[in-house]
């Protein structure tokens, strides 16, 4: 198995910095939008998003929350192993907000389809959009694009794209890892 650095933390950072921008330039204060982390990978890059445009861009009442999408994948029961749910954590309302959902990898656009399945409990968001840290581009199995991405990165299927947050594996870094 071998393994190669896509992103060192320097990198990470200059992008978490210019996807801020992106965001601050489309919805200026936020006055209407929020933020959600998909989990459980999605949550790390959204607190980081959200850190970044409070402390550095002085952005006020950034909403944020954190939606679990496992009992919405097509996927939930396929497989022998059980899968065990996270926490979804919205305390304010999505009616009418536009929503950026944040999450660390775009690959098959599976997880983005359930996201928007799951976020419909809440109630009927204005405009959806998505923010991805890298876009495996060539791997889609559904008409799904972000609308913001870090990094593109052409992987074949029997490369895995990993992300390390300093808040969990004690670096920010990404890899391509080959099976």
């Amino acid at each position: 198995m071998s393994q190669k650095v896509l992103l060192n933390a320097k990198e990470v950072n200059i992008i978490l910095h210019r996807l801020a921008c992106q965001l601050i330039e489309k919805h200026n204060d936020f006055s209407n939008t929020v933020l959600i982390g998909l989990q459980p990978r999605g949550v790390f890059f959204a607190n980081r998003i959200a850190k970044i445009l409070q402390e550095d861009y002085k952005v006020k009442d950034v909403q944020l929350g954190q939606l679990d999408i496992t009992f919405y994948r097509d996927d939930f029961r396929r497989g022998d192993k059980t899968l065990k749910a996270n926490s979804t954590e919205i305390d304010f309302l999505v009616e009418d907000k536009n929503i950026v959902f944040i999450d660390d990898v775009l690959y098959t656009g599976r997880s983005i389809r359930a996201a928007l399945t799951a976020i419909q409990s809440f109630g009927r968001p204005d405009e959806i959009e998505l923010l991805t840290l890298i876009d495996r581009r060539f791997s889609r199995h559904l008409p799904i694009q972000p609308d913001y991405r870090g990094r593109q990165v052409d992987a074949i299927n029997n490369e895995k794209v990993i992300v390390h947050w300093q808040e969990n594996e004690g670096e920010d870094a990404v890899y391509l890892i080959e099976k």
